[in-house]
């Protein structure tokens, strides 16, 4: 194991969906990369929106890496394109082998601050807005999952 104790690479890379994702097939891979992360220590989270996907990956870089490699060529999805990549002190996700959200359209308002889109994050933005970006979807996702778990 390289790097010292704690040293994580956090991925953002965002991507088009071959075709419209209905809440099973979506189902589906989220089972497949809860499986597949829990095995790996992979953590993160996956926003989904309008047939557009966002996905934060956090680990060992070379087991980061080597996923992002076979998310690649996975056909579901087309046009990936990584934001971030970064080494953090610690992780952001540390209790979700892969944390989800389907972001919802008009029906759902997002708080005030709260970003409830990535449509910025589609044109070529540079690492400061990916960063700013990522913390404000962090922060979103985390108010939505401690919401829902105390639903």
């Amino acid at each position: 194991m390289t790097g010292h104790h704690g040293d994580v690479l956090s991925l953002v890379y965002t991507s088009s969906a071959s075709q419209p994702f209905r809440e099973t097939a979506l189902e589906q891979l989220l089972e497949e990369c809860r499986e597949n992360n829990a095995e790996t220590g992979v953590t993160g989270m996956l926003l989904y929106r309008s047939g557009r996907f966002i996905q934060v990956l956090e680990g060992v870089a070379e087991t980061v890496r080597a996923l992002t490699d076979r998310i690649r060529r996975d056909p579901r999805h087309h046009d990936m394109r990584v934001l971030l990549e970064e080494r953090v002190p610690q992780r952001r996700f540390p209790d979700w082998t892969m944390g989800y959200r389907a972001l919802r359209g008009s029906g759902e308002v997002a708080p005030e601050g709260y970003r409830d889109s990535f449509s910025d994050l589609d044109a070529d933005s540079d690492e400061d807005t990916a960063r700013r970006a990522l913390a404000e979807l962090t922060l979103w996702f985390r108010v939505r999952s401690a919401a829902s778990v105390g639903a």
